[in-house]
């Protein structure tokens, strides 16, 4: 690991207080983001650690977090809103599913295994944002592992201005 992450490892540590759970600092719900860096989830929502759920990925991809979604909810009775964040610019519009299994083929020649593994999975490339919104809060709204009537919203994050704007609002009906 980069030896200044350590560094701020060891400055966090030295006033480190235990991280007990304070529920009356959680807002019961759920963030699906990109794993972007371009995007800080609790700063574009005025968060702070602890105030939500926070579940990132490539794309930001509802399928990809159904685990992580069903974990909270079946295990800890998180009930609240999940909210879908797309976002402009996104290296998942750049990249299509064929393209990533040739890339990860590529690298890994004369493994039949990596093929068959990589040539399974989708990695979902988005075309349009907004659709690509729309797709995963239908996709939750339909799924029938999430607890029926969780709020469902999609948003689009523009990284161009900082601003995000509602897409779609729904609930799950499974």
């Amino acid at each position: 690991m980069n030896p200044d992450l350590l560094q701020a490892n060891e400055k966090y540590a030295a006033n480190f207080a235990s991280l007990k759970p304070d529920m009356g600092r959680f807002r019961n719900m759920m963030i699906i983001a990109c794993c972007d860096p371009r995007v800080d989830p609790y700063d574009l929502l005025g968060l702070k650690n602890g105030e939500a759920l926070i579940i990132r990925n490539a794309g930001g991809s509802a399928v990809d977090a159904v685990r992580s979604i069903m974990v909270p909810q079946h295990s800890f009775g998180v009930t609240g809103e999940i909210a879908v964040i797309h976002h402009t610019d996104c290296g998942m519009t750049k990249v299509t599913t064929d393209q990533m299994r040739e890339l990860v083929k590529k690298a890994n020649p004369a493994r039949d295994d990596v093929a068959a593994t990589v040539d399974s999975m989708d990695f979902y490339h988005i075309l349009n944002i907004e659709e690509a919104v729309k797709n995963d809060v239908k996709f939750l709204s339909e799924n029938p592992l999430l607890l029926k009537g969780t709020k469902l919203s999609g948003w689009v994050h523009d990284l161009e201005t900082g601003k995000i704007s509602k897409v779609v609002e729904s609930a799950v009906s499974a």
